[in-house]
């Protein structure tokens, strides 16, 4: 598969990459405050977009050397831009396909992924791709969403059926938005050891208005990403979209509540 050729359906857009800068930021103290590589060690991160998530890490980690790839071009160049932006000297950015890594076997010492298995038709495929370039004892750390854990009030038959729409245009491109939940053991399958989950879950209610914007901004602007799709593929009418999307934002209002799971895994290599 050539570069950037591989389906991404949240599409490229301007809008989408404003989204993954809010969402890398908005969710920082949930999915990475326990993110921290050593001196010295060398990390690499896997499919890192337009480096939303990479200057958190290069941030967090100021010792480590970063190697952070994707397969779009266009994407390593915002994220190169990024992180001169902010100064950070500890990344090397570069253009590579998940499945054909062009590093030596046991060359990294960690391996960093978020938000890409979802996009994959081979997740399985490619955790063991990534477990050949680690060194024996080194970890890998593994982030998903599971769009079916969006749970909120008011109950709305319409908003349940525009996130629907999300899953199963996503499913269609042989991608899996419920993939959090399967995380465990799609890494455990793998062969990684000492495999260890843990649920971050997003809340957002009158009580906790701090969530409210991340929900409207990282959540429901996904959704709202597949509005043209979902309609040229017949899977809602028009009005229904409208109603849908309405619904969920009344859930970030006052008598609204949303709660979302986000699923992080971390494991090591087998040593022997």
């Amino acid at each position: 598969m050539k570069p950037d050729s591989r389906p991404y359906v949240h599409g490229r857009t301007v809008r989408e990459a404003e989204r993954l800068a809010y969402q890398a930021s908005g969710l920082a103290r949930i999915l990475h405050h326990d993110t921290r590589y050593p001196a010295g060690s060398r990390v690499l991160e896997a499919a890192c977009g337009i480096g939303a998530q990479t200057v958190i890490l290069a941030q967090n980690s100021p010792e480590a050397e970063f190697v952070s790839v994707d397969i779009s071009p266009d994407a390593i160049h915002q994220a190169r831009r990024r992180a001169g932006q902010e100064g950070f000297k500890n990344v090397t950015f570069g253009t590579a396909d998940v499945y054909h890594l062009p590093f030596a076997p046991e060359s990294f010492d960690h391996v960093f992924v978020c938000f890409l298995l979802e996009h994959l038709e081979d997740p399985l495929l490619a955790l063991n791709r990534l477990k050949d370039l680690l060194r024996p004892g080194g970890s890998i750390t593994v982030i998903e969403g599971d769009h079916g854990s969006a749970l909120f009030y008011p109950e709305s038959p319409e908003a349940c059926r525009v996130i629907r729409c999300l899953i199963d245009i996503q499913a269609a491109m042989g991608g899996n938005s419920l993939i959090g939940r399967e995380l465990w053991h799609l890494v455990d399958e793998a062969g990684f050891g000492s495999v260890d989950a843990s649920p971050r879950l997003v809340y957002a209610d009158a009580g906790h208005p701090d969530g409210r914007e991340g929900v409207k901004k990282i959540f429901i602007a996904m959704v709202e990403g597949v509005r043209e799709e979902a309609l040229s593929r017949g899977m809602v009418t028009g009005a229904g979209w409208e109603k849908g999307i309405r619904d969920l934002y009344r859930t970030t209002e006052n008598g609204g509540t949303f709660c979302y799971t986000f699923f992080k895994v971390v494991a090591k290599k087998m040593t022997g």
